[in-house]
């Protein structure tokens, strides 16, 4: 059964007392409701459902939202999430992992796993629904192996439809965001072990979610394994850590490298939980 996201409790600060909530935490309600619901818009009615709201409240947050460019009207009564949501995500992302904090998780990653190759993966700001790897941890290894050059992997976005950092960021997203990524063609750059099965996919994201991890079996490229594990933002998914080794070191992630890769990316998510965005002004009166 997918984990519901729980606004109740958004993290310090978030509540102006026992009896309410603060303006921060409506806005970030309504935020979440957006990314509950998926789909290209939404109107007041069904987001304040999601979001616990009273209609009036979130129709305030909406029009002060779409002033701020966090919300965006797309027709009659209906809105979606604007480019500044996007922004304000990668300022809360780039605070939680100031201070080369990031590399400092993957450098340990690599070192406790032999040798392995440690990537960072979050979800792309612009594009639809796709990962960007933003750091790495690949010591002397030449990532020509792989297939790719390191400004490849650095800025080049990629399907979540294939790969074991794909999936596992896939699992946690909306069912409605799964349905569109599952409906888009295989990558063609994908390894032999890639998903193509779209049953077999749908099924595998369900034992992500209740293991905690994915297992990638040459998945991106041939001749390489993977092992990943979620980043998350209270219950919100923001990318994944990746393993990888060569299939002749690591037929299968033994239980410690498992272990590892779920260690790493709860450090990452304990980093981004650490700062709290400052709140958003009170909504301009009408």
């Amino acid at each position: 059964m997918r984990k519901s996201i729980d606004t109740r409790d958004v993290g310090p600060g978030a509540r102006s007392g026992a009896g309410g909530t603060s303006h921060a935490e409506r806005v970030f309600r309504v935020q979440s409701a957006f990314a509950k619901l998926g789909g290209p818009s939404h109107g007041p009615g069904e987001l304040a459902k999601v979001a616990g709201l009273d209609d009036s409240a979130v129709h305030r947050i909406l029009q002060s939202g779409v002033y701020q460019g966090i919300f965006e009207r797309v027709g009659r009564g209906r809105y979606q999430l604007g480019l500044a949501a996007a922004q304000l995500g990668f300022q809360a992302l780039a605070q939680g992992l100031e201070g080369n904090a990031g590399q400092a998780v993957l450098q340990e990653l690599r070192a406790t796993t032999d040798g392995g190759l440690a990537f960072l993966y979050m979800l792309a700001p612009f594009g639809g629904a796709q990962r960007q790897c933003i750091d790495m941890a690949v010591g002397d290894s030449d990532l020509n192996e792989l297939g790719m050059t390191p400004r490849d992997v650095l800025s080049v976005t990629r399907s979540l439809r294939a790969g074991a950092s794909g999936r596992t960021i896939l699992a946690y997203l909306s069912e409605s965001i799964q349905a569109r990524v599952i409906a888009e063609p295989v990558p063609a750059q994908a390894g032999p072990g890639v998903y193509r099965d779209d049953a077999r996919l749908i099924a595998s994201l369900a034992e992500v979610r209740d293991q905690g991890f994915a297992i990638g079996q040459q998945e991106c490229m041939a001749g390489w394994n993977s092992c990943a594990a979620p980043i998350m933002w209270d219950d919100s998914i923001m990318g994944a850590v990746l393993l990888l080794k060569p299939m002749s070191v690591m037929p299968r992630a033994p239980q410690d490298v498992v272990e590892a890769t779920r260690t790493a990316a709860s450090k990452l998510s304990r980093l981004l939980s650490s700062p709290w965005p400052s709140e958003l002004g009170e909504p301009a009166p009408e």
